[in-house]
């Protein structure tokens, strides 16, 4: 057989060379950036300070308590092992427990004030005595009853306030669950959220409960779950019919599989990271080790409490701080949960005051991607309280919410950017060196 000359080789090899390059080049090109849709920053219902009690009820003429109204707050756990929700109160009427123990399948009805703002968040592993409770995730000093509330709390503007309300509030990491029920610059309107600010920890869900002032609003604008534990995710779906009715499809996160969130923690921000074998298989810090079910994540902010991760002192400005690996990848696993600290116009509800809440940890679905797929219809919803009857059209075509929900979603996870170029440069090293 005739052998190829050598300057054939040398135009093989060039021409190899120049489809390689080429392939890198189109694979870099398609790298998508992290986008999102928020709402617009100068908007005057954003300009809030959820710690405030003096701001939580700014416009209320009196004060209204439970006598006047009470409202129903209702924590679910769905999840296969028992909890130990903890709550605390920053302002208003607080529940009649903030602590207690909470068997799988089971759920605790109290009632809050109608200007009560705090948080709900779950506990995990707990050691439990009289009135003790020691827990590995969430723990507040070591109490079954974290009955924290504005009685107790220094002065807000004190720096004394500042460094007690997260360590009262739950230990990092912890899923949080916030309320403003008396909020805005009126004070009747009721700002909530799902919190991974601190950290994560269990899926959890808020389901509102309607009042008859606010029955107008279609479920599928209201009730946001963010589920980032493998083994807890539906099948992926554009849309679903969980905490929702088939009249008005929830938009959901569509890609994400229990696989992917086997492993979307940075390494080095998980509370349990799993050993390395010690015949040096593994040189990297997350190549392919299994990992627990049970993965809690601390937020980079919790774990370093540095100004830029926490966005205080010099970084205390959204020009200035940004998201960091941790905010990526916690927006992109749920979309509509707080990812670091600025990140409130694209995961504040903001609804008419009135109805009843329900925490449920563990809640059944996907994580939802509500806040993106219908920003104009809750950005209206927000500004004038009301519904039109074409957000009603538009919460109810499937069509829509799948074309919104397409362009919102349009990213991948963080890292796999970071695999691709990865895997791109080791390509090229190994053809050309």
């Amino acid at each position: 057989m005739r052998q190829p000359s050598s300057s054939q080789r040398r135009l093989s090899n060039t021409t190899m060379r120049a489809v390689v390059l080429s392939t890198t080049l189109l694979l870099l090109s398609n790298l998508k950036e992290v986008a999102g849709v928020v709402y617009p920053s100068n908007h005057k219902l954003f300009k809030f300070d959820y710690l405030s009690p003096s701001q939580a009820v700014k416009g209320i003429t009196r004060s209204l308590t439970k006598r006047d109204k009470a409202i129903p707050l209702i924590v679910t756990n769905n999840c296969p092992e028992v909890l130990w929700p903890g709550i605390a109160s920053q302002a208003g009427d607080a529940p009649e427990s903030h602590g207690f123990e909470l068997g799988p399948g089971k759920s605790k009805h109290l009632t809050v004030g109608p200007t009560w703002a705090g948080r709900v968040w779950g506990r995990t592993n707990c050691t439990v005595g009289d009135d003790t409770a020691t827990c590995q995730t969430g723990d507040c000093l070591g109490k079954l009853d974290c009955v924290f509330g504005v009685s107790v709390l220094p002065h807000f503007e004190s720096a004394a306030f500042l460094s007690l309300i997260h360590v009262w509030q739950g230990t990092a990491p912890a899923t949080l669950a916030e309320f403003n029920l008396a909020g805005g610059i009126t004070g009747d309107q009721t700002f909530y959220d799902i919190s991974l600010v601190d950290g994560y920890n269990l899926p959890l869900g808020i389901v509102y409960h309607p009042a008859e002032n606010t029955t107008f609003i279609p479920p599928n604008l209201v009730n946001p779950t963010c589920i980032a534990t493998a083994g807890f995710l539906s099948a992926p779906s554009q849309t679903g019919l969980t905490y929702t009715n088939v009249t008005y499809p929830m938009p959901y996160q569509p890609t994400l599989t229990n696989h992917q969130l086997s492993d979307w923690c940075p390494w080095d921000l998980q509370v349990f990271p799993p050993d390395k074998p010690g015949d040096g298989v593994y040189p990297y810090p997350d190549d392919n080790i299994q990992r627990p079910i049970f993965d809690p994540c601390l937020s980079s902010c919790a774990l370093n409490h540095k100004p830029k991760d926490c966005c205080t002192g010099k970084y205390h400005d959204p020009e200035i701080c940004k998201p960091g690996l941790y905010s990526k990848y916690a927006k992109y696993v749920c979309p509509d949960a707080y990812s670091f600290a600025f990140d409130d116009q694209a995961s504040t509800f903001i609804i008419p005051m009135g109805g009843g809440w329900e925490v449920v940890f563990c809640p059944e679905g996907r994580s939802t991607n509500i806040l993106a797929t219908f920003s104009d219809e809750l950005h209206h919803i927000a500004s004038a309280g009301t519904v039109t009857p074409q957000i009603l059209l538009n919460a109810m075509n499937v069509s829509y919410i799948n074309s919104r929900n397409s362009v919102s979603s349009h990213t991948r996870i963080p890292g796999w950017n970071v695999w691709v170029s990865c895997m791109v440069v080791a390509c090229v090293l190994f053809l050309f060196v």
